[in-house]
C-alpha cells in the first residue's frame, strides 16, 4: 500500500529505539506517561517493520534512498546491542527502580519508627514533631506510588488499598498524639507495622527489617511476661520468638543482632533458675537492644 521510505539503518535504529520506549514504559513510568511511551514503542517497532515512515511522506524525507543494504558486520552490530539494551536495560531497570523504591519508603519508614518509639516512651514533643514529619513524608510517598506502580510493586492489587488504610490509621492518631494518651497512640501506631510487613513481603522483598518485625511482635510477648514476673510464661513465649530471632540471625548475625541474642537467652536463663524479681530490668535490656538494631536497619 505504502512505498518504503525508510533505509535499512533506519530500521535498526528505530528498533532500538522502540526496545528503549518499552523498557522505559514497562520498568519506569506509570498511568498516562506509560500510555505515551507504549505508544511510541509501538510506532517505532510497526514503521521499522513496514518501512514506512507518514512523516516522512509528509516532509518528503526518503531515507532508503541512501543505504538499502548493510553488511553482515554491520547487522551483528546491532544485534549485540539490541540484546545489550535488552539484558542490561532490564536488570538495571529492574534494580534501581527497585532501590528508589526502597529508599522512598525507608525515608517514610524511618519517622513511622521514631514516632512509634516515642509515642512508646511518652515522650510527647519527640512524638508530635515525628509525627508531623511521618504525616508529610507518608503523603508524599502515598501520592507518588499510589499513581506509579515501579515493576517489583506492578502486580501488587492490595497495594493503593493498603496505602489509604494506613493513611486513614496516621490520620485518625493526630488528637491522641498530641494531646491525648501516648500509650494508646503507640497501640494504635503498632497496627501500621502488619500492614507494612505484608506489603514488603508479598512484593518479594527478603529485607532484614521483614524479620525484624516478624521476632518483635514475639518478643513483646517474652517481655510482657516478664513484665509480669511470670517464669513459665517466660519460657513457653521464649520458643517462639527463638524461631523468629534465628531467621534474623541467617539475614545478619553481627555484634548488635548477637546483643540481642544475648539477652533474650539471659532471660530464658533467668527464667528457667527462678530468678523472677529481675526479669523485668533484663526484658528492658532486651528491648533496648532490638530498638537500637530496628532503628537503624529496621
Amino acid at each position: 500500500m505504502f512505498n518504503k521510505n525508510e533505509g535499512v539503518i533506519d530500521r535498526l535504529i528505530r528498533v532500538i529505539f522502540a526496545e528503549v520506549f518499552f523498557l522505559l514504559a514497562w520498568f519506569w513510568f506509570g498511568g498516562a506517561v506509560q500510555i505515551v511511551f507504549y505508544i511510541l514503542g509501538f510506532v517505532m517497532l510497526v514503521t521499522a517493520i513496514t518501512g514506512f515512515c507518514g512523516l516522512y511522506k509528509i516532509f518528503g524525507i526518503n531515507t532508503n534512498k541512501i543505504i538499502k543494504k548493510i553488511s553482515k558486520v554491520v547487522f551483528a552490530v546491532f544485534t549485540i546491542i539490541f540484546l545489550i539494551i535488552a539484558v542490561a536495560g532490564s536488570y538495571y531497570s529492574n534494580f534501581f527502580t527497585r532501590k528508589l523504591f526502597l529508599e522512598d519508603f525507608n525515608v517514610m519508614n524511618n519517622y513511622y519508627k521514631q514516632t512509634l518509639f516515642n509515642t512508646g516512651q511518652e515522650k510527647r514533643p519527640e512524638s508530635i514533631a515525628n509525627y508531623d514529619k511521618l504525616v508529610s513524608e507518608y503523603a508524599s510517598f502515598s501520592k507518588k506510588y499510589s499513581n506509579y506502580h515501579p515493576r517489583i510493586i506492578a502486580n501488587d492489587r492490595n497495594f493503593n488499598s493498603d496505602l489509604t488504610k494506613v493513611s486513614v490509621l496516621i490520620l485518625n492518631l493526630k488528637d491522641k498524639v498530641y494531646t491525648g494518651d501516648l500509650k494508646e497512640a503507640h497501640t494504635n501506631f503498632e497496627d501500621v507495622r502488619p500492614i507494612f510487613q505484608d506489603m514488603l513481603k508479598r512484593n518479594g522483598f527478603s529485607m532484614l527489617a521483614v524479620y525484624l518485625v516478624d521476632f518483635h511482635d514475639s518478643m513483646e510477648e517474652v517481655i510482657a511476661e516478664a513484665d509480669k514476673k511470670n517464669s513459665a510464661g517466660v519460657i513457653e513465649t521464649y520458643v517462639d520468638a527463638n524461631d523468629k530471632l534465628v531467621t534474623v540471625e541467617e539475614a545478619a548475625n553481627d555484634d548488635e543482632i548477637k546483643a540481642i541474642r544475648n539477652n533474650l537467652e539471659t532471660l530464658l536463663n533467668l527464667a528457667k533458675s527462678g530468678d523472677a524479681e529481675i526479669l523485668s530490668a533484663k526484658a528492658a535490656e532486651l528491648k533496648s537492644s532490638f530498638v537500637k538494631v530496628y532503628l537503624k536497619r529496621g
